[in-house]
């Protein structure tokens, strides 16, 4: 409602709405997020930013270091998540029916085009589901695909493991800090389709050594202030 009322509909300007009442969540569960690299992401130019996913948590992590104008890419089942999916379409998220590929790369072809006209900037999950093995899983090509064609820069952003406070079985976490590392953008200028295996693998490598190096910090387990035991999704 308050998204309706500021901007009047289905608008990638109400993210700052959605961005600052998400955060507050971070207060109430005890986490803390330790950003590296953010000036990365206030670029004044589209690009692709591709991240890691392992949780609904991955969404505080997002809202805490969003830049202006970044719209999400979304699997198209969360648009009939209630509440959430009428925020996440407010918010100007892009839903992907990943059934139909054909639909898929339409709407891709038509968030390339948009991209540049409007200056903003695109968060994919290359990983297409969440993960929480411990490692990354293979990258799915679409973000690439959509960065070669607009010929932007790609801003890998990675979250460390949230192991030491998440227990996936029992779907409880304990307090503690999240480390977010902005990576220095992989350009795409002058690639063509047929570079996107080569640029998909130099991303995966340098997001997944990032990733099992950060994760070996101290995550501060309990250090911040909040309730004992939360349950996630």
């Amino acid at each position: 409602a308050v998204c309706l009322l500021r901007h009047g509909g289905r608008t990638v300007d109400n993210m700052s709405i959605i961005s600052w009442f998400v955060r507050g969540f971070k207060y109430v569960y005890g986490l803390r997020f330790k950003v590296n690299g953010r000036q990365k992401l206030e670029v004044d130019q589209p690009c692709v930013i591709v991240s890691n996913h392992q949780s609904i948590l991955d969404m505080m992590g997002l809202m805490e270091i969003l830049p202006k104008r970044c719209v999400q890419i979304a699997k198209r089942e969360l648009l009939f998540l209630g509440p959430v999916g009428l925020i996440m379409y407010l918010g100007g998220v892009y839903f992907i029916n990943r059934q139909r590929s054909s639909t898929a790369m339409t709407v891709m072809a038509d968030l390339g085009e948009r991209m540049i006209r409007e200056n903003l900037k695109v968060w994919i999950y290359p990983e297409g589901t969440r993960n929480n093995n411990g490692d990354l899983l293979p990258f799915k090509k679409g973000a690439f695909y959509l960065a070669v064609q607009a010929q932007v820069p790609i801003v890998p952003v990675v979250y460390s493991s949230f192991s030491s406070f998440y227990d996936t079985r029992t779907k409880l976490f304990t307090s503690g800090t999240i480390t977010v590392q902005v990576l220095d953008a992989i350009p795409t200028s002058g690639l063509t389709e047929a570079d996107i295996p080569t640029l998909v693998d130099t991303c995966y490598q340098a997001m997944r050594s990032t990733f099992l190096h950060i994760s070996k910090l101290p995550q501060e387990n309990g250090a911040a202030a909040g309730p004992a035991v939360q349950p996630a999704q």
